[in-house]
């Protein structure tokens, strides 16, 4: 049982089958975020909708990956490797997220509106309805006493973390293949 568990683990680092996780992971994440903007009426902010982007990207990225694998692993590993900066973006987008909703530091533009200073009547209301209806200084739920943008963060890390790996086996396996034999 061991054994079967540690192969499946090492064979979800080969890189074909890291692109698939990527892909089945980020597709998931967003299925969580629009269930529970649609199925549970979570209005998302403007932060929470930036938190999405990665993803979205990523799983295109881990897609291109396993399509160009008929042109060789070189190709299939920079498609794969653009995934670890989106997932870093996406920690560090949690991560800001996260320090608005604890009142750490003010969040941006898009968050909340902004004193007029001047303006007319009719730019208020175009202002006001432009607004998004949740704030993201106000976590509008949690799981196992953690915000979204909590949970975020350690899904953004750990697939940051995974995609390091796999890209650094890669490498490595490469330099192994290719250096000379003493």
């Amino acid at each position: 049982m061991k054994s079967a568990l540690l192969d499946l683990c090492k064979g979800l680092l080969n890189l074909p089958a890291a692109a698939a996780v990527v892909m089945v992971v980020s597709c998931a994440t967003l299925a969580v975020a629009l269930t529970a903007q649609y199925g549970f009426g979570h209005t998302p902010c403007v932060l929470c909708l930036w938190q999405r982007a990665p993803y979205a990207a990523a799983f295109v990225l881990a897609l291109l990956s396993l399509l160009s694998q008929p042109y060789g692993r070189g190709q299939m590993l920079l498609f794969f490797a653009l995934c670890l900066p989106l997932f870093l973006a996406g920690a560090g987008t949690a991560f800001f997220h996260t320090g608005v909703e604890l009142h750490w530091w003010l969040g941006t533009d898009g968050c909340a509106i902004q004193p007029l200073h001047g303006e007319a009547d009719s730019s208020l209301r175009e202002r006001l309805l432009a607004t998004p209806t949740a704030r993201c200084d106000q976590i509008s739920g949690t799981f196992l006493g953690l915000s979204m943008a909590n949970w975020n963060i350690g899904a953004s890390l750990a697939l940051a973390a995974f995609t390091l790996i796999v890209i650094m086996r890669e490498l490595r396996g490469k330099n192994a293949k290719t250096a000379p034999k003493p």
